[in-house]
């Protein structure tokens, strides 16, 4: 009667797809089926049952003094509390799973164990013990020649130094990563290198690279099927796409992982209750063999069994009824609350559609008006230069004069709404370098004077001596700010004065808080007008518009820098009585000045006879560049399209290449990647009227050398192109 018992019970195991655990005798291990049910449970959250199935499973290897299934419960109940969170609880269990393991033939587990400790301490922020246990189980899978495992720990030391903020470090072992030969599981590592080189890089705001890798990540997890990793690698390049300001590849990636996370949560609620059902049918078989080992000394009493099968079907059955109908009713629940979430979702996102496109239709719109302006404005301002150095007549002189002022002004109009686009789409950053903050202000006043005179106004410029002469912040965008709020108040102030004032405020952990403000006498502003000046072509009425002139910009401008630089302006003003613009700013105290690059001229022989290649399709440009480059005795060249660009420096030794971006074809940065490929000398400048979506990096990154924004400024041309001209010099020598 035994013997059938076991017969059948071994027969419903199969029959339900329940491998079964045995040991080395043949004995089915019930330490090692409750730490695989525990596992299971772990995957799918069912962290109540996973607990009481890994305390089960160690209560069985302490019974039959099994101490490899023992360290096996702890090493099981250690990665519970991992993922619960609870470092300290996992800590110990690994820590009792490695005395037990140490007892034993080295094995993976034990790896495992030390790898998992690593990571419990990169949690608990203690970088030295987990380094220490990655460095224990790497020697426990070289001894066992177990390579992916070791490419696992490498893996996470990556990550570790990624939370030191050593990047540097992490992105060598990344890309080593990367690199592995294509055997075993190495795509699965490299797909995880791809996707923490993303996260690097995306960090250090380098996202054409960030979308390489990210890329490069998401190909791979398709080719593996990683459900799991295509959905963090959408997130990450739908995020990137939108700090590029590219929103229908944002929305696009946010769409797939939208789906993916959806298609994900319906594999795992089926096999939750798929395996729910099986689990509750081995906790049956698991107490039947319990009650057959104590009825075995009663074999005598063979009717119990019958009636205990009897009474297993019947509960059996009734559980999996009740669990069937449980499930039933939660299921048309869910599915009720998945379409209503489904509806409120897509509703969201339509909304978000329409303003996104609203916004970057807007944005569009007015980088490419000020755009597409600057190529007749680079005539005006180049043609105007031309004249005015050619010995006009006394009677020209002025009506140049004025037609190169109209010319500046507008494009100091065009640059500030480039500014606006820039700042609200998040493609500006800060800098960090040392400047002297007084030196700074001095040359803003002295370049300031001749507009103060105007309107006869005295500007004075009040420093306090205890402000640091050296600060770290970005002197650009400082200066930036100051020039707008001056202009402003010596263009609304006559007859009157215009103080600026700097006071340090405190000094603390080499931090400096300093408080500005620009004080003038003039017109003063309405207290109904106050928060309005703030906004985008705003000046307060049309009269003061038509009166004053102006472009409504430079508050807006002023405004959005000190926020981007942690500060706040402030305005307290009363009609003909004036008006203070205030704004406090911290900068660490530096150390010592980086020499500042002036766009004064070396040594003007080394132009002389030197070749220049000037990729340009529109002829007035033409015309204007090479009038430019001949007036330094330079030998130009011509050509309107990028596969003539390529095609000419493949043929002729040319000491410069001046490379129009936009041209007819193939543009100018795809022209410079071929001809990198065989020619990686040749300085190569582009000439572009930088819009929203370029900037300095993007061009570089294809090869060019340095960066001339049209229209330009003869001055800054020409010393951009010694510079260049001076390294190639110095490179050969």
């Amino acid at each position: 009667m035994y013997k059938k018992l076991l017969l059948l019970l071994l027969f419903c195991v199969n029959s339900f797809a329940i491998p079964p655990f045995l040991g080395n005798n043949g004995v089915i291990d019930s330490s090692f089926a409750y730490a695989e049910s525990a596992m299971y449970f772990k995957d799918k959250k069912i962290y109540e049952k996973a607990l009481e199935s890994a305390n089960k499973s160690i209560l069985y290897a302490q019974k039959t003094s099994n101490n490899s299934s023992l360290a096996n419960g702890y090493y099981t109940l250690g990665l519970i509390f991992l993922e619960l969170k609870k470092y300290d609880i996992a800590t110990e269990k690994f820590i009792r799973a490695v005395s037990v393991f140490n007892t034993l033939e080295p094995n993976s587990k034990l790896a495992l164990t030390y790898y998992n400790l690593g990571v419990c301490y990169i949690n608990k922020g203690n970088y030295s013990s987990a380094e220490s246990y990655f460095s224990k189980a790497n020697a426990v899978y070289d001894n066992i020649d177990l390579s992916n495992a070791k490419n696992m720990v490498n893996l996470q030391k990556a990550i570790l130094y990624i939370e030191k903020n050593e990047s540097k470090t992490a992105e060598k072992i990344l890309i080593d990563l990367t690199q592995l030969p294509i055997k075993d599981d190495s795509e699965k590592f490299q797909c995880e290198a791809y996707y923490y080189l993303g996260i690097i890089k995306a960090k250090e705001n380098i996202n054409n690279l960030a979308l390489n890798y990210f890329n490069s990540a998401y190909e791979l997890s398709k080719k593996e099927d990683d459900i799991e990793m295509q959905i963090k690698v959408t997130k990450k390049l739908s995020e990137v796409y939108d700090k590029m300001a590219l929103t229908n590849n944002s929305l696009a990636f946010l769409k797939i992982h939208l789906k993916l996370t959806d298609s994900l949560s319906a594999v795992n609620s089926n096999e939750q209750q798929h395996f729910i059902s099986k689990q509750i049918k081995v906790d049956d078989i698991m107490r039947s063999m319990d009650k057959m080992e104590k009825d075995k000394k009663e074999q005598e009493k063979a009717g119990k069994f019958s009636k205990l099968i009897n009474i297993l079907s019947i509960a059996l059955i009734t559980i999996l009824s009740l669990l069937s109908l449980s499930l039933y009713k939660n299921n048309i629940i869910r599915n009720k609350s998945n379409e209503l979430l489904k509806e409120k979702n897509n509703e969201l996102e339509e909304a978000k559609e329409r303003i996104e496109k609203a916004s970057q239709a807007r944005a569009e719109f007015l980088s490419t008006v000020s755009h597409e302006l600057r190529t007749p404005l680079n005539a005006i301002n180049g043609i105007s230069h031309i004249l005015l150095e050619d010995k006009p007549k006394a009677s020209q002189i002025e009506y140049l004069k004025s037609l190169k002022f109209s010319g500046n002004y507008l494009l100091t109009y065009i640059n500030e709404i480039l500014e606006i686009n820039r700042i609200e789409s998040n493609n500006i950053e800060i800098e960090n370098i040392n400047f002297n903050i007084r030196e700074l202000l001095h040359n803003i006043q002295n370049s300031l004077k001749d507009h103060a005179s105007q309107n006869n106004n005295d500007f004075n410029l009040v420093i306090d001596p205890e402000v640091p002469e050296v600060v770290i912040g970005d002197p650009t965008k400082l200066s930036q700010i100051f020039i707008n709020l001056i202009n402003n108040a010596l263009k609304f102030t006559k007859d009157g004065s215009v103080n600026v004032y700097t006071n340090l405020l405190s000094i603390e952990n080499k931090k400096s808080k300093i408080l500005f403000k620009v004080v003038d006498t003039g017109i003063g502003i309405p207290e109904d007008k106050q928060d309005q000046i703030f906004e985008s072509f705003s000046q307060g009425s049309v009269e003061i518009n038509r009166k004053y002139g102006g472009t409504g910009l430079g508050l807006t401008i002023v405004k959005r820098l000190i926020k981007l630089m942690n500060g706040e302006i402030k305005l307290k003003s009363a009609v003909g009585k004036g008006s203070e613009f205030s704004f406090e700013l911290e900068f660490l105290i530096g150390d010592k000045i980086i020499p500042n690059t002036s766009n004064v001229i070396i040594d003007d022989k080394i132009f002389i006879k030197k070749k220049v290649l000037l990729v340009e399709d529109n002829k007035i440009n033409q015309m204007i560049t090479k009038k430019i480059v001949e007036k330094k005795q330079m030998i130009c060249e011509i050509c309107e399209t990028g596969e003539d660009a390529i095609e000419k420096v493949r043929a002729n030794k040319y000491d410069l290449v001046l490379m129009d971006v936009h041209l007819p074809g193939i543009n100018g940065t795809i022209a410079t990647q071929e001809i990198r490929t065989f020619d990686e000398i040749t300085p190569i400048i582009a000439l572009t009227a930088i819009s929203l979506n370029e900037n300095r990096e993007m061009l570089m990154s294809y090869g060019m050398t340095d960066v001339i924004t049209k229209p330009f400024n003869p001055e800054n041309f020409y010393k951009i192109i010694e510079t260049n001209l001076l390294q190639v010099k110095t490179s050969i020598a």
